[in-house]
């Protein structure tokens, strides 16, 4: 795929300006990617130029991330999963590949339960039904709406990227970026986390599904994925070695290469 071959443009989307990225034709066969708490689509910047010509491929900033608005929050998963359906209804989408990654995976997995018919195949990276405790995220959103995003992002880098990853300084980059991400979006992203609970819709899936987990994830570690492909009839479960919990910014070669077999094991791109 040709990463300069794109085009950006906004989207209204339950009355909030949403900022939408799509490379390769209309008519195309579509992937669409949603990223994780604090990214942006700049997180499949590495991962784009790997995949294969002939697909659509559909990113979008979540509300209150990225280049997207920023209406104040909390955000209910319902209202984030009501989102990414205005979206495809909005491009006239069905039948897509969906690829989720962290709180984009947790929208997947309910806009699957949701609109089985906009969804052809799933792929649910680094994510889990349920991603921690409600204390746990209560705890956490406390401590960042006191100290910031900046002052929580070491913590994350280690949670977020493995060791060596971060020794050579790869993470740098998305540090600073992260760093610079809007306080407002990041509470209310993480609000939606908190209270959601997957586990009886997920399991009720009945889809081609890739489950990818980073060995060294310490968001989402790979027995919780593994508990959650367990759940989905003939998931596929694939681990990374030397991943954290953004496998898209440390290995996103061996990341495309996941993505692309699964396209050709589900014919997608026959379609």
């Amino acid at each position: 795929m040709n990463a300069k071959d794109n085009t950006a443009f906004d989207l209204t989307l339950n009355g909030v300006r949403h900022h939408v990225e799509r490379w390769g034709s209309d008519q195309a066969p579509a992937l669409v990617l949603c990223h994780g708490l604090g990214c942006s689509t700049r997180l499949w910047d590495g991962v784009i130029p790997h995949l294969p010509e002939g697909l659509q491929i559909i990113a979008y900033d979540m509300r209150g991330h990225g280049q997207s608005d920023i209406p104040d929050g909390p955000y209910s998963m319902g209202m984030l999963i009501r989102d990414a359906e205005a979206l495809l209804d909005e491009l006239g989408l069905s039948e897509v590949m969906f690829l989720g990654l962290s709180l984009g995976g947790m929208v997947a997995q309910g806009l699957a339960a949701k609109r089985l018919d906009l969804i052809r195949a799933l792929i649910l990276s680094n994510t889990a039904t349920k991603i921690g405790t409600r204390e746990m995220w209560q705890s956490r959103i406390a401590t960042i709406a006191k100290g910031g995003v900046a002052a929580a992002a070491p913590a994350l880098m280690e949670r977020w990227f493995t060791r060596a990853f971060r020794a050579k300084g790869g993470h740098t980059a998305f540090e600073e970026d992260l760093k610079n991400v809007s306080l407002t979006g990041y509470l209310a992203g993480a609000e939606a986390i908190s209270g959601s609970d997957f586990y009886t819709t997920t399991a009720a899936l009945r889809l081609q599904t890739l489950v990818i987990a980073g060995a060294e994830d310490g968001s989402t570690p790979p027995d919780l994925m593994r508990e959650m492909a367990d759940l989905i009839h003939g998931a596929r479960f694939e681990l990374m070695r030397n991943a954290g919990h953004l496998p898209p910014i440390e290995a996103p070669e061996d990341y495309a290469a996941l993505i692309t077999d699964f396209i050709a094991a589900t014919g997608h791109l026959s379609t």
